[in-house]
């Protein structure tokens, strides 16, 4: 019988990217290599469990940025394209590895699997991805989260509350849109928590969140339990902890299991190996090379003589780390079950796009985990679920945190990014100021039947709403996370930074052009052509 819980809890976050200016993006590929190496994966492990009437349950939070990409046409299309380039590739490299029986192996198996990741997606799922985690979520093996709107670092932005309102209420809505139900949890990015949250969370009936381990540790009073039981904060919010120790094991560069030598080699990629002329047509620009995808070697250790991939070898050693990782989830749990008057919860968050994209074997390590599962004093859990059956909690305030390196905020906000913050706290105060100036011009057209029509201009209304909703998507996209983030790492600064001013640009445009009454049209229709994430926005959420 068990003793305890286990909550894997899944991650799934792409900053939104859609160009249809260009007929080839760069940066949009981190959407087509996620949906091929971790959310087909994924998806593929979920319904051979069920297949094998393997019960199993999963926490997955998925961004509305994310969804907004997965259900738009113009993606789909060029995924699919991505996918032919990515079978042709194959194609030329199992001829040109024909004398080489170890890569062309490895060949024939990335020729295979971007051949059935086409079958699957256009003939399973019929180009859509979210309706099989909504069938999972209906069938009770996955509990989905909601996520504000564009993943933005929420305690950086609470000096305007109303922001932080509406990134967390659009997000809801979002998910509402996508899945036809309430959310009863949020994901708060990075896991970024401040106490000023609690009430705007409350306000949108989420009932549980997810805080790095420290903010339940440090919490006042100290829990009781630590990290092996949720907290409730005074305003009714339940708290779950990340568990440390879980943590290590997965995200660890020394110690985690995706370090592990067998284990396929993510750097090792064709597309910084072979000659460039052989692989221009399959880059997505003239003048960048990028990972393709194909890599033929495996970690070996800290040498640059890498040796052949065995993917037997690496299906072994995941299923050893599965059972490993379980083993040690098990002495936790006896340990604590002793302590405590109702069974402990470990909380194992992690970035979705690990499995499959970073660490290539890990949807297998998480089949491979509950397939086993039931060795050992442990179930699976959704945060739900456990809430539902063990309701009762201990009240404490979570501290301010975060999972970003050293937990608190410095991630987004250090000398590489802290330029932002002044012009996204200007544009947000004008987003309050534009809302709340022009909350009267809704509903323009039923105004056919009141009496005060004489200074109603219904088309002059619908192009300035236009405008204040496109203002609101442009706040949005600044804010998002990602920007800062990415600037701080140095990987793709110039594209972040980029974005940012682009949207800030666009928004004071709007801003200028709504308070003269001289919208360009033509413009307007522009940008909402390229930035049109959250088709059903009403500006009127940033209304006090």
């Amino acid at each position: 019988m068990e003793k305890g819980y286990l909550a894997l809890v899944l991650h799934a976050h792409l900053p939104y990217v859609h160009h249809p200016e260009y007929e080839n993006m760069f940066e949009e590929r981190w959407l087509f290599e996620a949906i091929s190496e971790s959310y087909i994966p994924l998806l593929d492990v979920f319904r051979k469990l069920i297949d094998e009437g393997i019960k199993f349950n999963i926490t997955l939070s998925i961004t509305p940025t994310l969804l907004n990409m997965l259900a738009d046409p113009l993606l789909q299309s060029r995924y699919i394209n991505y996918l032919e380039k990515n079978i042709k590739l194959a194609s030329d490299e199992i001829e040109r590895t024909k004398n080489n029986h170890e890569f062309n192996n490895l060949a024939l198996m990335y020729y295979n699997k971007y051949n059935n990741d086409l079958k699957t997606y256009k003939n399973v799922y019929n180009c859509d991805i979210i309706k099989p985690l909504k069938e999972l979520q209906q069938l009770g093996y996955i509990e989905i989260l909601a996520c504000a709107a564009t993943h933005a670092y929420l305690p950086l932005l609470e000096i305007n509350t109303q922001a932080v309102k509406a990134q967390i209420s659009l997000g809801v809505k979002e998910y509402e849109r996508f899945f036809g139900c309430r959310p009863r949890g949020l994901w708060l990015p990075e896991c970024g928590f401040c106490a000023s949250l609690e009430s705007l969370l409350k306000e949108n009936n989420i009932e549980y969140i997810i805080t790095e381990s420290h903010g339940i540790l440090y919490a006042n009073p100290r829990p009781v339990y630590g990290t092996y039981a949720p907290i409730v904060t005074p305003e009714g919010i339940v708290a779950f902890g990340r568990d440390i120790d879980s943590s290590r094991q997965v995200w660890s560069r020394s110690e985690g299991y995706p370090g592990d030598f067998d284990y396929r080699d993510f750097y090792k990629d064709i597309g910084y190996e072979l000659d460039y002329s052989y692989l221009k047509d399959y880059f997505p620009s003239s003048w960048q090379r990028t990972f393709t995808g194909i890599k033929y070697h495996k970690i070996t250790g800290f040498t640059g003589n890498k040796l052949p991939y065995n993917p037997q070898k690496a299906c072994i050693k995941a299923q050893i780390h599965a059972e490993d990782f379980l083993s040690k989830r098990e002495e936790q749990i006896i340990n604590m079950h002793k302590q405590m008057d109702t069974p402990p919860i470990i909380v194992c968050p992690y970035d979705a796009e690990l499995f499959g994209h970073w660490w290539y074997e890990g949807p297998l390590w998480i089949y491979s985990l509950f397939k086993n599962i039931n060795k050992y004093c442990i179930k699976s859990s959704t945060l739900s679920q456990y809430i539902t059956k063990y309701p009762i909690m201990q009240v404490a305030s979570p501290c301010a945190s975060s999972w970003g390196s050293n937990g608190y905020n410095e991630v987004w906000l250090n000398k590489t990014n802290d330029w932002i913050y002044r012009y996204l706290h200007s544009a947000a105060d004008r987003m309050v100021e534009l809302a709340n100036r022009n909350s009267n011009i809704e509903n323009v057209k039923n105004t056919e039947n009141t009496e005060n029509t004489e200074n109603c201009n219904p088309d002059t209304d619908k192009l300035k709403q236009r405008a204040l909703n496109q203002a609101a998507r442009e706040l949005l996209l600044a804010q998002s996370s990602d920007w800062a983030f990415i600037m701080k790492a140095g990987t793709m600064s110039e594209y972040a930074e980029m974005r940012t001013k682009t949207h800030i640009n666009n928004f004071n445009k709007l801003y200028r052009d709504i308070c003269e009454n001289n919208i360009d049209e033509t413009w307007l229709s522009e940008i909402e052509h390229r930035n049109n994430i959250f088709p059903e926005i009403d500006y009127r959420i940033y209304c006090k």
